[in-house]
């Protein structure tokens, strides 16, 4: 099966997880949740993220981001990475902690973003890791809900608005509307090409955002791009450095070349590509 694509614009909202290679844990205590929470409110604030709800199992976390520019892999790339780099130096370990690449579905914020930050915040409950939503210190339910400390990169202020106007009250009938969603049914059945979730018109409307577009899943990456111009005309003409570098970057994240790729044809290492290629 092929890939899902990667739909970003600005604005976009997106229910992320990730999980730990072979499923093995990503967190072995509170001293590495700790560690992760603290370089997602660096993400956060470097990415100009707005994450409306977060919650980290043992093998994997869930979080719902909003982002006010197109910027969802970028920042990603930086958590699962920074968070990898420190957790290998705090276990003296090695190696890849995440399976592949993250999942990320888009949401539709009038119609299910609501119910996708309530899902979050129940996935201890629903794994039966423990009874009550609020005695599962890791996510953001005690924060929003005004039972505890919010992290100042959480953001709470729309989903409270949800529920009034009011920052008390509202947090009262957030509870309510949280305790109410244990039984429901999952909100994932409405998911359209593993990548898509809201009504109808929201989904055609994305479909069409994508060029091209048959069924987001069954398109493959050489098919996506078959109109993007050749690494020959891309980097034709005599191009100083830094503008060789910029269309490096180009290449990579706007037309869908390869690391690989871009380093072979300009016959540069594959490391300076890379270091282009991710860099803030």
């Amino acid at each position: 099966m092929a890939r899902p694509l990667r739909v970003e614009f600005d604005g976009a909202i997106y229910h992320v997880t990730s999980r730990g290679n072979a499923r093995e844990d990503i967190f072995d205590d509170d001293g590495d949740r700790k560690m992760f929470l603290e370089v997602l409110g660096k993400v956060v604030n470097r990415f100009n993220w707005l994450c409306h709800a977060y919650c980290l199992m043992d093998n994997h976390y869930h979080m719902v981001i909003e982002t006010p520019q197109a910027n969802l892999s970028k920042g990603m790339r930086q958590l699962n990475g920074l968070y990898t780099q420190v957790y290998n130096r705090r276990h003296r370990t090695v190696g890849h902690l995440f399976q592949g690449r993250y999942k990320a579905v888009l949401i539709q914020k009038e119609s299910h973003l609501l119910e996708v930050c309530r899902y979050v915040v129940l996935n201890p409950v629903r794994a039966k890791a423990t009874r009550r939503v609020e005695q599962w210190k890791w996510s953001s339910y005690g924060g929003t809900a005004g039972l505890g400390k919010s992290p100042p990169w959480l953001a709470v202020d729309w989903v409270l608005s949800q529920f009034g106007k009011r920052r008390y009250p509202a947090a009262r009938h957030y509870r309510r509307f949280v305790r109410e969603g244990i039984d429901r049914p999952s909100i994932w059945e409405g998911v359209q090409a593993q990548v898509l979730l809201g009504e109808e018109e929201f989904v055609e409307k994305l479909k069409s955002y994508v060029k091209g577009y048959r069924e987001i899943a069954e398109i493959p990456r050489t098919q996506r791009y078959l109109s993007r111009p050749k690494l020959k005309t891309l980097f034709e003409g005599k191009l100083t450095k830094a503008k060789r570098d910029a269309r490096i970057v180009r290449a990579v994240h706007r037309h869908g070349y390869s690391q690989r790729e871009v380093a072979d044809f300009l016959d540069l290492h594959y490391a300076t590509v890379s270091r282009l290629a991710n860099r803030p």
